[in-house]
């Protein structure tokens, strides 16, 4: 009997056929899911001889489930903590904007972009500290630094707000970048380091 088996692979096309599984090597995906039906097809021929039904059935629904959790596993990887865990920025003992670059760099020279990426961005951070433009805080995540700075350099607001996502993406998200990225990201931060930022309105308030 073939009805288990038409909606169970109807099921499990649906679902790979969602461009999340498909953005990096479909021919290496289309060839996985050509090797798992002809294993079905092999489990339906062996289990011909049994009573057709509820049981093969089940055991096709169960097989897909593994299937498609294993397929997720390789697209996505290990899971990772999601940005909205609030993972900290600086995951070690303090260092200067200068060190942070430093390393930066020497990931960026590898072409390790991920690392060259976490680098940079605490770079940016730790100068504005370093400039009291953000109140050096422990536990402080890359979003709550860029909304802060943001107030007093408006003009670089949305950047910020921008590598602070690339940054969470790349340490919590298991993403990759790319040169660009870091490139924009070492832009950003030399553009800071130039830029003058704009009083407080309250402190305005009070000089005026």
């Amino acid at each position: 009997m073939d009805t288990p088996r038409v909606p169970a692979r109807e099921a499990a096309e649906r679902e790979l056929s969602r461009p999340m599984y498909h953005e990096n090597d479909p021919n290496l995906l289309e060839r996985a899911i050509d090797r798992f039906w002809e294993w079905v097809n092999d489990l339906f021929t062996a289990a011909s001889g049994a009573t057709p039904g509820g049981t093969v059935g089940l055991v096709v629904v169960v097989v897909v489930v593994v299937f498609l959790g294993v397929v997720l596993w390789l697209r996505l990887g290990t899971p990772q903590r999601t940005p909205s865990s609030g993972g900290t920025l600086f995951d070690e003992g303090p260092r200067s904007a200068v060190e942070h670059r430093t390393a930066a760099e020497a990931h960026a020279a590898a072409h390790r972009w991920n690392q060259a990426v976490q680098e940079r961005m605490r770079a940016v951070v730790r100068s504005l500290e370093e400039r009291a433009l953000l109140d050096p805080r422990p536990g402080r995540t890359a979003d709550e630094a860029a909304a802060e700075a943001g107030r007093s350099l408006p003009g670089h607001a949305g950047r910020l707000r921008a590598a602070a996502r690339e940054f969470d993406d790349v340490t919590y998200g298991g993403r990759t970048v790319d040169e660009q990225a870091y490139q924009r990201l070492s832009e950003l931060d030399s553009d800071l380091r130039r830029t003058k930022p704009l009083l407080d309105a309250t402190v305005q308030g009070a000089a005026e």
